[in-house]
Formats: structure tokens, sequence, C-alpha cells
């Protein structure tokens, strides 16, 4: 049997670009739940800065991720030299529901 997807939750702290009921609403939902999740302040901050913890969060294979749009979550993992694996969901807190986020980090593989 495969290992549970890597959740991964953006906190977007230094940009106020995905709204803060979206970030509480799902924050709360994931600390609730009984998956094992982790947390960074700012993906953006983390690979301008070509912070080696990016490596570590894709060591571990299958990820969901929940920040912002899928071509920039993928272009900074890029260039922090840590390209993120194709089969890599990401979950767009700028547009999508709460509901919608929670449902696709916690989704169970079938």
């Amino acid at each position: 049997m495969a290992a549970s997807p890597r959740i991964l939750y953006c906190h977007c702290a230094y940009a106020r670009i995905v709204p803060a009921e979206t970030k509480t609403e799902v924050l709360t939902r994931l600390a609730s739940s009984s998956a094992e999740w982790d947390s960074v302040p700012d993906l953006c901050e983390m690979a301008a800065r070509r912070d080696n913890h990016i490596a570590t969060l894709i060591s571990d294979g299958a990820l969901r991720i929940a920040a912002c749009y899928p071509r920039v979550v993928r272009s900074l993992f890029h260039a922090a030299g840590s390209p993120l694996p194709a089969d890599t969901l990401i979950l767009n807190m700028r547009n999508e529901t709460p509901e919608n986020i929670v449902q696709g980090l916690l989704k169970e593989d079938a």
C-alpha cells in the first residue's frame, strides 16, 4: 500500500493575495483532521532565499499543496532547484473554496 501524500500548507505570510478567511478555514479544518501536514510561512520567500528546506518537502514522494496558482508554485520549486514531481496536486487558495481545498488535500486515493 502506497503512503499517503504529504500535505503542505503555505500561509502566504508576506503577500496579501489569499483571502484571510480562506486561510483560516483551511487551517482550522486541517488542524481538526487526523491527517499529518506541514505548514510553511511563505513559499515565495523560501524560494527567493533558495531555502534548503524546499528540497526536503518533496523528498518523501507524493505531495499535495495548498497555496496559490499551480504554475507559480511549480515555478517556485523549480527556481529553488527542487522541481515538483508531475503528480503533485496544487490547490489554489486564491480562487477555490476552503471546502474544495480541504477535500482535495484530504481525499483518499483509491
